[in-house]
């Protein structure tokens, strides 16, 4: 199968990437970060997460975040909502496109968001039925589709009927997750063939993939390869999971965009823009990031420069 001409990137590092994060940013470096990004040619940024604070300290400016960044036309800005009450905050913040979260596995849902898969399709329900009301966009998640910290081996068949359910209730498209990095090429390009032939349409299919044990990239070129068009990604490689301490987080938004543009699908993304955008957080966070990519093309242009003061 031919790859496609162009890639969607869901720039997930405002959200997916800062939440875990033990140094409490400033909002005014939230805020500059997402307005870079948004100058970057990125064209959909999950911007923050309506949770409970108490759960997620580091999200709870969200509304704040929310009513500071400049919004570009053009550009999608998004928010996680786990109940009605999150649907409330994030549309009385002026969003008009939200993303719900069900994990493939009964251990990680109850662990994560304290309810079993049906407890929380019974959620979304009345999520998505209020969104369909008041024309807001919806898109779904499946958390830990590819293995489970818990569980360990996750059957695709129980990964499809997760997303066609979320289909069903409404949302535009599923994001098929890797959240501990435990997927490989095959599994990943079998999912999303299993996923079409139960009727999803191509751009119906996204992958959220985290480049833990180093398969990101290889994950991304199979779903590539199998069709899909709409890959989530963090700047700077930002992300991790409290499941496996010390390892890289989502895969890098510039590895996955200077993969692609190498290969000639365009994603319309600039990748200076996103590292001088990683640089910034890191600067704030006052640590490296895991980004392959940052750290060869910076310690190159280091070493060019002195070579040319020589």
């Amino acid at each position: 199968m031919p790859y496609p001409e162009r890639v969607r990137i869901v720039e997930v590092g405002p959200r997916d990437g800062l939440q875990n994060e033990a140094t409490q940013i400033p909002t005014e470096a939230k805020v500059e970060l997402i307005d870079r990004l948004s100058s970057s040619g990125l064209t959909h940024i999950e911007v923050t997460a309506f949770v409970n604070p108490a759960r997620i300290p580091q999200l709870a400016d969200a509304e704040e975040v929310c009513k500071r960044i400049d919004r570009r036309p053009g550009v999608t800005y998004s928010a996680l909502v786990p109940n009605t009450k999150g649907y409330e905050r994030a549309t009385n913040a002026h969003l008009r496109d939200i993303a719900v979260f069900l994990s493939a596995t009964e251990t990680h849902s109850r662990r994560n968001i304290g309810t079993s898969i049906e407890g929380s399709f019974e959620r979304y329900e009345q999520v998505t039925a209020l969104a369909a009301e008041d024309g807001i966009s919806v898109r779904g998640y499946v958390s830990v589709a590819f293995g489970c910290p818990y569980e360990g081996f996750v059957p695709q068949e129980r990964v499809v009927q997760i997303a066609m359910r979320l289909l069903g209730l409404g949302c535009y498209q599923v994001s098929l997750g890797d959240t501990t990095g435990l997927g490989n090429p095959v599994q990943v390009a079998q999912t999303v063939e299993m996923l079409r032939a139960a009727g999803a349409r191509e751009e119906q299919v996204a992958l959220h993939l985290h480049d833990t044990r180093g398969t990101g990239l290889a994950n991304a070129l199979a779903g590539l390869s199998a069709g899909v068009s709409t890959f989530d990604s963090s700047l700077g490689g930002l992300g991790g999971t409290p499941y496996a301490p010390g390892a890289n987080g989502n895969l890098a938004t510039e590895e996955l965009v200077f993969m692609l543009e190498e290969m000639g699908v365009s994603t319309g993304v600039d990748l200076e823009t996103v590292l001088q955008a990683a640089e910034g957080v890191a600067r704030v966070l006052g640590k490296e990031l895991p980004s392959r990519y940052l750290k060869a093309t910076r310690a190159t242009g280091a070493r060019e420069a002195g070579e040319a003061s020589a």
